[in-house]
């Protein structure tokens, strides 16, 4: 028996990366997974043949954030995919794990750039909860993935750390909120971990150096180092955790 048997999970932006590793660690404990993916079918399809093969469960959901009806359009395909599967309806845990990342300064961010930042970033969340409520259980999880960028300063990216300060705000009032329902409502906030989204940053030995140096461990961050970290608060051992910014960047810059 898993922790997470009978449990069904929706991880946005579970593709590729953290959000990948997210939801293939939930699938190991039990739950039966909604892979969310807004481009690459292929690699969303990928996600679950990993889950699958490890005798997990999981189905893909395909919707666009950050443009019109996209909310909606993800529930609905969530809706009809547990239909499809006989599976009763409703969510008990909700990853937030999707984002993007403009790299820009202040001199360099446009209008555009921080429009879109925040349309993925921050809208999409917001309204995933807002329009996942009905949908989720009393006793369930909320787990929105931040980033070490609201605690170390980060110029380069200025805009999207803005964005993730705001998950972590929302993150702050949906825990005093839910928690009459005995939703729980925490933040992850990892520093560089050896994803897709960093790759520009690793092109040579030396740089990759350069971040290693960040973490108390001298090592980038693994997306199990960040999956393992959300998965503990998806569970009942988490019960008495909410309304925290759990910090996952390996100590770095203490």
């Amino acid at each position: 028996m898993g922790a997470l048997d009978g449990k069904t999970a929706l991880v946005t932006g579970a593709s590729r990366g953290i959000g990948r590793g997210i939801a293939r660690r939930l699938a190991q404990d039990g739950a039966l997974v909604a892979v969310h993916y807004g481009g690459s079918e292929a690699a969303a399809d990928e996600t679950v043949a990993l889950i699958e093969q490890a005798g997990g469960r999981a189905f893909p959901v395909c919707a666009e954030l950050g443009v019109p009806d996209d909310v909606e359009t993800l529930y609905a395909r969530f809706d009809a995919a547990l239909d499809g599967l006989g599976v009763r309806p409703g969510l008990d845990i909700l990853v937030n794990n999707a984002g993007i990342s403009v790299p820009a300064g202040i001199g360099e961010v446009t209008p555009e750039n921080f429009d879109r930042l925040v349309a993925v970033n921050a809208k999409a969340p917001l309204f995933l909860v807002q329009q996942g409520l009905p949908r989720l259980r009393d006793g369930g999880r909320i787990v929105n993935v931040s980033s070490a960028a609201t605690r170390i300063a980060f110029p380069e990216g200025v805009a999207y750390a803005m964005t993730k300060g705001a998950l972590e705000t929302l993150t702050l009032a949906l825990a005093k909120e839910l928690g009459s329902r005995g939703i729980t409502v925490n933040a992850v906030a990892p520093g560089f971990v050896a994803t897709d989204m960093n790759a520009r940053r690793r092109t040579t030995p030396e740089a990759v150096a350069v971040l290693e140096e960040y973490s108390a461990f001298k090592r980038l961050g693994q997306v199990e180092d960040v999956a393992d970290i959300v998965t503990f608060l998806a569970s009942d051992g988490s019960r008495w955790i909410t309304g925290q910014r759990i910090d996952a960047s390996g100590g770095s810059r203490l």
